[in-house]
């Protein structure tokens, strides 16, 4: 028998971390996912039962990996992979998507990468209390999206803390001073006709070294991100106000309308219309609800 809990966080606003899906399943025996990849992380903690992950590796190589309970694997964006339960006990397991500008380079400092995707706690109390943040999410799915994100916030802190061998400490590199100035750059700039040479120059950097940096701290191209940022605002222009595609067009940089939401179908999958007409009845739904 097959129990699954699964929701689709409602609100895509955040930047720095974001909540996309998390769910928890009592998986049937044999029961597999896959071959499919992810645009963001996906970890999944397994609380009882065993199963097997197939995941390519940074050469492409598909690895197997048997994992019982108690540990958990992380699945990275743009990573094919395929999971099976066991034929006899079959695992049950509860899972977060998640992704945010310094994601992957919290992942990196923990060791995870698609060479190591398993979760192996080094210290049994902070695995306890990141299974209770992770049960907590999926079973409080109707609180406010940021009362859900803090979870997350805690979560990550125990996954991390729970699995590296001496405590995660912040620290402050020039690399994270670039980053700072482009993201405080974009924030303040984003509905004018800016380019990642205007972001570059801030910076005091060329455009290739500014775009190797900028990649290898949040895991997305300059480009990528100012294209998110721009429809991460307008989606809020489209669900708070009345103004028009045009007028939202203009607001978040696009002189064209067209092109706007030509991106932003790119990004959301439809127009910016049906976003805002489908996004609105949900916002009532819920209200009445």
């Amino acid at each position: 028998m097959q129990d699954v809990l699964f929701s689709v966080f409602p609100n895509e606003n955040f930047v720095d971390l974001g909540l996309f899906q998390f769910g928890k399943e009592q998986c049937a025996p044999a029961h597999s996912f896959g071959p499919a990849t992810r645009n963001h992380f996906l970890f999944h903690y397994v609380l009882s039962g065993t199963g097997i992950l197939y995941a390519d590796n940074a050469k492409g190589e598909t690895i197997p990996h048997h994992i019982r309970s108690m540990q958990g694997f992380m699945i990275f964006p743009g990573q094919i992979n395929t999971y099976i339960a066991d034929s006899h006990m079959p695992w049950e397991y509860v899972w977060l998507e998640f992704d945010g500008l310094r994601v992957k380079s919290m992942m990196e400092m923990a060791g995870f990468s698609q060479d190591t995707p398993i979760y192996h706690a080094r210290k049994k109390e902070l695995r306890e209390e990141m299974r209770k943040e992770m049960l907590y999410i999926v079973e409080h799915a109707n609180e406010s999206t940021f009362h859900l994100i803090g979870h997350l916030y805690l979560f990550l802190d125990y996954l991390t803390r729970s699995i590296a061998p001496i405590r995660v400490k912040a620290s402050s590199t020039l690399r994270d001073f670039y980053l700072h100035e482009a993201i405080e750059y974009i924030e303040h700039n984003f509905q004018n006709a800016i380019t990642v040479e205007d972001i570059a120059a801030v910076c005091g950097l060329n455009r290739t070294y500014f775009g190797k940096i900028f990649k290898q701290t949040t895991g997305k191209t300059p480009q990528n991100f100012l294209l998110q940022y721009r429809m991460t605002k307008a989606t809020e222009l489209l669900l708070l106000t009345e103004l028009s595609v045009h007028d939202i067009s203009n607001a978040v940089g696009y002189e064209n309308a067209l092109h706007f939401s030509r991106a932003f179908k790119t990004v959301y999958g439809v127009p910016p219309r049906e976003w805002r007409n489908q996004n609105r009845m949900r916002a009532e739904k819920n209200t009445n609800d």
